[in-house]
């Protein structure tokens, strides 16, 4: 009954907090002091993080379905992995919004891909009461839906004019043309827009009712808004995708990687200069350091602005070449999906980070999560090598958390390290 002005969410995780704990306190005569304590409150965090892991192992068996060479185990494996993944898998521990947010956005595309729209528009909304940025994933949603059917009129299209040289998973800039201006006027017809809408309207009406609670609160964040202001920050695009990189190391950092990008940049070098030249301009217009990331110096975050992009002036610019190969083997993992897919999650991950004025690695969870379920599988090696990595960073985290505390000058509570 009482709210807190700092915080910015809406208050999905304390519902259902009281959902759970007040039925069980009831049923078992527990007194408040245990219902509401903090072990109690932590435990439901557990419940969601054991439902992550079952989400994950069932999305990846449907969306690998027809990849008959994968093992049981490798999907176990892989959904176990994902599941211990290291900036997720701290927050379970703790009473945040992101098990919980995961877990909804996660159940909703899981339904969605089985074509249960409203059961995934209703769990959109679950997500969204948990974060409200997870409205985008709701749009992911739509969009599976919506590039699902422009991939079928596409290969109609293809097998109309019989030319087998455009593919729409890959091919030159002249068949990206090609392929953007069949979008179009796929788009423009009236009657593709009606079928799109009869698949898509319980999403439309979340989308419709978000830009409605947006309009009354005036704003996406409730409780402080002056720490959380809305801008065009481009380059968390370069630091999503480094973090990428980072956590999936045995999938986009491998000799034969790089030599295929080196064959690429060789092929193509304007293709890269124009990139490049436009990465330097997005830094250097659009690069915000927002107060939390100076000050907060219990977060991962404050230790790699200050060891990396405070060295030097020039940091940010030397770090381009870098984030384009992270861009093109990002990109190349997903060329196994349908170019409208693509385009789509494209779009996705650019509203779920630029607006963000923080850098704060909580909110690459999900973008990474559902890149993740979506690319190839990889050896078992791989995986096995993956696993014990994730195991490695969360085993480092917790022991320089429950270890390594400290104390602010003006404060006598113990501080700690986190994510």
């Amino acid at each position: 009954l009482q709210w807190d002005p700092m915080i910015t969410t809406l208050p999905g995780l304390y519902l259902l907090s009281v959902g759970v704990v007040k039925p069980a306190a009831w049923l078992l005569g527990w007194t408040g002091s245990v219902v509401c304590s903090v072990g109690m409150l932590r435990f439901i965090n557990l419940l969601f993080s054991a439902g992550n892991f079952y989400l994950l192992y069932l999305l990846l068996c449907k969306i690998h379905q027809k990849n008959k060479a994968v093992s049981g185990f490798e999907r176990i494996l892989s959904a176990l992995t994902l599941a211990v993944f290291p900036t997720l898998y701290f927050f379970t521990f703790l009473y945040y919004t992101d098990p919980g947010s995961v877990f909804f956005t996660l159940f909703s595309y899981l339904m969605c891909l089985y074509g249960n729209h409203k059961t995934s528009a209703l769990l959109g909304f679950c997500g969204f009461m948990f974060r409200q940025t997870n409205i985008v994933w709701t749009v992911f949603c739509a969009g599976n839906v919506v590039a699902e059917k422009l991939n079928e009129a596409w290969k109609i299209e293809l097998q109309k004019k019989k030319d087998e040289k455009i593919s729409s998973r890959k091919g030159s800039f002249s068949d990206l043309t090609r392929i953007l201006q069949f979008l179009v006027e796929y788009l423009l017809s009236p009657k593709n827009l009606v079928t799109l809408t009869a698949l898509t309207w319980p999403y439309i009406i979340l989308v419709s009712l978000f830009f409605v609670f947006v309009f009354i609160n005036g704003g996406i964040v409730v409780g402080d808004r002056s720490s959380h202001e809305a801008c065009l920050h481009f380059p968390q695009l370069f630091y999503f995708l480094s973090f990428t990189v980072f956590f999936s190391l045995p999938h986009l950092l491998t000799p034969t990687k790089i030599r295929k990008f080196l064959l690429s940049l060789r092929k193509h070098p304007v293709q890269y200069s124009v990139v490049t030249v436009v990465s330097l301009f997005l830094i250097w217009k659009f690069t915000y350091v927002h107060k939390y990331l100076l000050a907060d110096n219990r977060h991962y975050t404050f230790y790699v602005w200050r060891k990396v992009f405070q060295r030097h002036e020039l940091v940010k610019y030397l770090l381009v070449p870098f984030y384009v190969f992270a861009g093109w083997s990002f990109a190349d993992t997903l060329k196994s999906k349908s170019i409208f897919w693509i385009l789509m999650y494209f779009v996705c991950l650019l509203a779920v980070t630029v607006p963000q004025k923080l850098l704060e690695f909580r909110y690459f969870i999900l973008p990474f999560l559902i890149y993740r379920l979506n690319i190839p599988f990889l050896s078992l090696y791989r995986q096995l090598l993956e696993l014990a990595f994730y195991v490695l960073v969360n085993a480092v985290t917790f022991y320089l958390f429950l270890n390594r505390t400290f104390q602010w000058e003006n404060s006598d509570e113990v501080q700690r390290f986190m994510w």
